[in-house]
């Protein structure tokens, strides 16, 4: 009896022993002998479980259970950073754990800054000059239709327009190596934030469409610098839109020659152009800019005045109004010399 005891635990500790062999040799082993590279992704709040099962989906390890076994052991469960990895496929588990813990080449966020007011194409502009594809981002911005599947807000957007006016112009920090789409992404799910549901309810009660409100707070945003001017100016061109009077907003006429100026000829304001308000009544087809959430503001509720012209002093920025054209031209006598 005692010897068939004896045999048992001879077993047992024969067979943890093998286990324990086979377990060291599984966690420090790699699956296959690639050095192909993969970005691997853990988002905040993935724990051990979807993390290992995310590596096991992506080929990177063997055994789910060996990598929670080993995270576990190695105390190192509450030390896995979300980020982007650039975990390689001849990797061991413990291996790609010291790159989960201390964090991979892809981890590091740089900051950037899209201003407001800036069109697509000046962010095209920006992100050639940090390293990202203007090219590859003017191609995402103009599939609206891909885009709108994921944002409902797009739906608005008429037919043959890109992202103009959507992409929220704020400070981001975004992984170094991310994409221009998800870049792309980030900038609508923020405006998608911003744009809370009474604001949709409002703009319904007023029969406007979100495209109406994005297109006017882009050429708002051209136009003046404070949050009370804004609403000011929303008021006025409203109004105009309301008598049936042309915008006449310089800002669409900088918007189709591609240069600011002090005064516009009147050559200029007879340019042939759906942009041009001075020659068309009513919005033109779409946003000139990315607007900030200000000019958005204005754009859905508007400061009511008697106001039905306005103009801009280059030399402080401050906003003269007028509430008629013989006021107005004495207004431009005086300030805009």
């Amino acid at each position: 009896m005692i010897k068939s005891i004896k045999f048992i635990i001879l077993i047992i500790v024969i067979a943890g022993v093998f286990s324990f062999i086979y377990y060291k040799n599984v966690i420090n082993s790699s699956l296959n002998n690639s050095s192909e590279k993969k970005v691997f992704t853990i988002l905040p709040g993935d724990g051990v479980s979807k993390i290992a099962l995310k590596l096991k989906a992506e080929n990177l390890i063997d055994s789910e259970t060996f990598f929670k076994i080993y995270v576990k052991q190695s105390k190192k469960d509450k030390d896995l950073k979300a980020g982007k990895y650039s975990i390689a496929s001849n990797m061991s588990i413990v291996e790609i754990v010291d790159v989960l813990v201390v964090g991979g080449v892809l981890n590091e966020e740089i900051t950037i800054k899209i201003v407001e007011g800036w069109n697509n194409k000046d962010i095209a502009e920006y992100f050639d000059s940090i390293g990202f594809s203007g090219e590859k981002f003017s191609e995402i911005v103009k599939k609206t239709n891909e885009k709108s599947e994921k944002f409902e807000f797009l739906d608005s957007i008429k037919k043959g327009y890109d992202l103009e006016g959507y992409l929220f112009p704020d400070t981001y920090r975004i992984f170094k190596n991310a994409s221009e789409d998800e870049i792309i992404d980030k900038m609508l799910e923020t405006l998608d934030g911003k744009l809370t549901q009474k604001m949709f309810d409002d703009i319904k009660i007023q029969k406007k469409t979100l495209y109406e409100i994005m297109t006017m707070a882009s050429i708002i945003q051209k136009e003046v610098r404070s949050e009370k001017d804004m609403k000011l100016v929303s008021g006025v061109f409203w109004n105009r839109i309301k008598n049936s009077k042309p915008l006449q907003s310089c800002a669409t006429l900088a918007y189709i020659l591609g240069v600011n100026k002090k005064q516009y000829s009147l050559e200029d304001t007879q340019i042939n152009s759906p942009y041009n308000t001075y020659k068309n009544q009513g919005l033109p087809p779409g946003p000139i800019c990315n607007s900030g959430f200000q000019a958005i503001e204005a754009a859905i509720y508007p400061e009511k005045s008697d106001y039905f012209y306005f103009l801009s002093s280059f030399e402080d920025g401050k906003t003269i109004f007028s509430k008629t054209y013989n006021e107005h031209l004495r207004n431009k006598a005086k300030y805009l010399k």
